[in-house]
């Protein structure tokens, strides 16, 4: 089975200025209107039936989801969870960043995919290993599951203080780094990097992109308030 994947940036929206223009994400002050016609083109330009693009409430956590069946439509968003997992071709799921990472997974045997949204706090607590463990229990295999760590915050942009890269080292080995200046910093994508790689991940991609570098891409430690990406996967029915 054909694994898709696809990652937006700022451009061809509805937004006005600050969330200018393609702005995904319900949750930061934009007019309500502007982000359904942003989310109606992207569900259009993939080529996806009405009701098969799945969003969810997210909130910092390991919570992952299982979504899709026969007869089921994305009416809601699923709340407060950070991964969302499908066994259903033609069910697409999101993850909305501006600075965290977005990590796509797919096992293409089984037809399984998973949309993850890890931020510090999230890969910190756990997000992916509980978004892998839900994907096994839908079917999927570690050795046949292809990823792709999306466009992030990059190491020497996210300086934070001493103790907390310390704590996160310790819960995410390989996250620790140094900023730009030398300072304390996280890289979360090395450190998710060598989480997939351990479980035995297949195959594992990293957009290099930084959310903070590139102006293509939203991020809220450049700019404050700004609107959201989305990283999206499905299974070809």
């Amino acid at each position: 089975m054909r694994i898709r994947r696809v990652v937006t940036t700022r451009a061809g929206g509805a937004s006005r200025a600050p969330y200018d223009t393609f702005n995904l994400g319900d949750h930061v002050g934009d007019d309500p209107a502007s982000v359904a016609a942003n989310r109606t083109r992207l569900a259009t330009e993939l080529g996806l039936a009405p009701g098969r693009l799945a969003w969810m409430e997210q909130v910092h956590g390991r919570t992952a989801t299982l979504v899709g069946g026969a007869g089921w439509t994305a009416d809601e968003p699923a709340e407060a969870t950070d991964a969302l997992v499908t066994a259903t071709p033609g069910v697409a799921v999101a993850a909305l960043v501006a600075d965290c990472v977005p990590v796509l997974l797919g096992d293409p045997e089984a037809g399984v995919v998973a949309a993850v949204h890890a931020g510090r706090v999230g890969a910190r607590v756990g997000v992916l290993p509980a978004a892998l463990e839900a994907m096994r229990a839908a079917g999927a295999q570690p050795h046949r599951t292809e990823a792709l760590l999306g466009p992030a915050i990059c190491g020497e942009c996210y300086e934070v203080p001493a103790e907390m890269a310390e704590d996160v080292e310790r819960h995410l080995p390989g996250s620790s780094c140094r900023s730009r200046s030398g300072t304390a910093a996280i890289d979360l994508r090395s450190g998710l990097w060598r989480q997939l790689a351990d479980v035995g991940i297949g195959k594992i991609g990293v957009d290099p992109r930084c959310t903070v570098e590139d102006s293509t891409l939203f991020s809220y430690r450049r700019d404050g308030t700004t609107g959201r990406l989305a990283a999206v996967t499905w299974a070809e029915p």
